[in-house]
């Protein structure tokens, strides 16, 4: 029964109670102390109801108030879940679509209503979705908020990357009920990295600094020198003065003091180079400028550990052959007789990246020719065969 209506008739039956009581006080035949007493008795009880019932009508509006309000608080999450930028769903612990914002919709091209009760494998790819099922496994074993990057693919449409942010969530026995799950399409973003990878993403407007073979490039501590074109060598000084090559920058690599902790860092161009001055502060403000840095300092780590070996070799025969292997990964380039190196080196470069004299790296250059394993262009640029074991 409505409240409001509730009240009105208990409202009019307290009348009607009171008319009553009048009444009967009047009558002759009825024993002046009997009725009053209980009409008096029942008076007061319908007192104390209406009373109740005004209260329940308090509690009533109060609760209605409530309602009201835990509805808009819903409405207004189940907005920011419908309408939140970036993807999210609601599975079970098997992976099973419970709940999906819009968002995902358009990602997957697909309505919402019929990606309810599907799994989420099966806006996979086939050949991931093995490594998917594995994840889910690996999810529901921890609590612990996991990232992870997976190819989607749409309904009638192109595959995307998507980097997740998954959240278990669990009963209060342990057990796994849902799995919440934010989504990003991230190959735009990863495209956007692939241009500031490129030459004009990280040379923007910055001036070209420019060098020829043999001088002597100044670094400064507060920026990262980025090759356009051209080779320097990287090097450092032993206490006897002897020359120690620790790299070589290749055109698209960088380099500079701040990468080391070394106190002597000396640059050299070993041919004519072009190079571009990044600012480390530039580098802090940027996060996509730093991304597009990071596979290239990778890649000078790599090679740096790759000179290490080198100079650990216990043989002077070996260090020369896994320098020539390197230098023909650096800068080797396809010819019809074997692999050119594009930039002259001298024997006293060899050397130095041997740990060696020039006098011992000359005889075994000699030795290798003499066999046929190496041979020299018009201008003295080594050519390997690519077919031979140059450690024998």
């Amino acid at each position: 029964m409505n409240i409001e209506l509730f009240l009105q008739r208990t409202e009019a039956l307290h009348k009607r109670l009171t008319d009553l009581y009048q009444t009967v006080t009047v009558l002759p035949w009825i024993p002046p102390d009997l009725l009053p007493e209980a009409f008096k008795e029942l008076y007061g009880t319908s007192k104390v109801v209406q009373l109740a019932v005004e209260e329940l009508y308090q509690q009533n509006e109060e609760l209605i108030q409530t309602r009201n309000f835990l509805e808009a608080e819903r409405q207004r999450y189940q907005d920011l879940f419908e309408l939140a930028p970036d993807g999210y769903l609601v599975t079970n612990a098997e992976g099973i679509i419970q709940e999906a914002n819009l968002v995902v919709a358009r990602l997957l091209n697909i309505s919402k209503h019929f990606l309810v009760g599907k799994p989420i494998i099966n806006f996979v790819p086939l050949e991931e979705r093995h490594y998917v099922r594995s994840q889910l496994i690996q999810l529901c074993q921890s609590d612990k908020v996991r990232e992870l990057v997976i190819r989607f693919q749409q309904r009638h449409g192109e595959s995307f990357d998507a980097a997740l942010t998954v959240a278990v969530v669990r009963n209060q026995q342990g057990k796994v009920i849902s799995l919440r799950w934010a989504l990003r399409n991230i190959s735009e973003c990863r495209q956007e990295l692939t241009l500031e990878n490129n030459d004009s993403g990280l040379m923007g407007d910055r001036s070209m600094q420019k060098y020829s073979k043999g001088e002597n490039i100044p670094v400064n501590p507060l920026e990262i020198l980025y090759v356009y074109q051209g080779l320097v060598k990287l090097s450092t000084f032993c206490e006897t003065g002897e020359e120690i090559v620790i790299g070589l920058a290749t055109a698209g690599m960088v380099f500079g003091s701040s990468m080391t902790s070394l106190n002597i860092y000396q640059v050299t161009a070993l041919a004519d180079v072009e190079l571009v001055s990044i600012h480390v502060a530039e580098i802090a403000a940027k996060p996509t400028l730093s991304h597009a840095l990071l596979p290239k300092i990778k890649q000078r780590l790599q090679q740096t550990e790759a000179f290490l070996v080198i100079s650990g070799r216990r043989r002077v025969q070996e260090r020369l052959h896994h320098l020539l292997q390197l230098l023909k990964q650096e800068v080797g380039e396809t010819v019809s007789d074997g692999t050119r190196f594009s930039v002259r080196f001298t024997h006293e470069d060899i050397a130095n990246a041997c740990c060696t004299t020039r006098v011992t790296i000359t005889r075994l250059m000699g030795k290798l020719q003499q066999q046929g394993m190496i041979s020299f262009d018009s201008k003295k640029h080594i050519i390997l065969k690519d077919f031979v074991n140059y450690s024998s």
